[in-house]
């Protein structure tokens, strides 16, 4: 299988990005974490620092399986001027290729027109950026080839939905009970 490739901004939420990289490490799942600063040690909103695996540069969007958006502030809005990072967000939406977002990052797709008549969720305070979004409060919604959640709270529901859409059901069912959350 390809890599999911998590991207990291200065000023990323820590829970959101980090907890999908565990649940799907524990997996089994190839996971890279990806820095968008040109530096591999990326600081998050609340001053944690994590060495990242590869530079934006380093990677081939056609060995990646899916595009992961991790939330925080500026972390979100990091992501969203990083116009290398919206090109390939633009491409796998075009080409229908999986892409996650949580907290505030689904406002990414939003601006982007991407979540258009498709079920989706974000923190509280974004989801008027869902432009036409049937906007949902659930801690995390597929639909189609778009994952998005919630926010922190949300970050296992979160990675779950992602491993589901890879294993099953019943591997994420199997996680959950593994990491003590259902």
């Amino acid at each position: 299988m390809k890599d999911i490739c998590v991207f990291f901004g200065t000023g990323y939420e820590e829970i959101e990005a980090l907890t999908v990289v565990d649940i799907l490490r524990r997996g089994g799942l190839p996971v890279k974490m990806v820095s968008i600063t040109g530096e591999y040690n990326v600081t998050s909103s609340h001053q944690v620092t994590v060495k990242m695996d590869a530079l934006f540069d380093e990677i081939d969007f056609d060995q990646v399986e899916m595009i992961v958006l991790p939330g925080g502030m500026p972390g979100t809005k990091n992501l969203e001027a990083f116009e290398p990072l919206m090109e390939q967000v633009e491409a796998f939406d075009k080409a229908g290729r999986p892409i996650s977002a949580i907290c505030a990052a689904p406002s990414i797709l939003g601006h982007r027109g991407m979540l258009k008549g498709r079920d989706a969720c974000s923190f509280p305070e974004f989801e008027s950026h869902l432009e036409g979004a049937n906007v949902l409060k659930q801690p995390a919604v597929v639909s189609d080839h778009i994952t998005t959640g919630r926010g922190m709270g949300a970050a296992i529901e979160f990675g779950l939905a992602i491993l589901e859409r890879y294993q099953g059901k019943e591997a994420a069912e199997k996680m959950a009970k593994k990491i003590v959350y259902r």
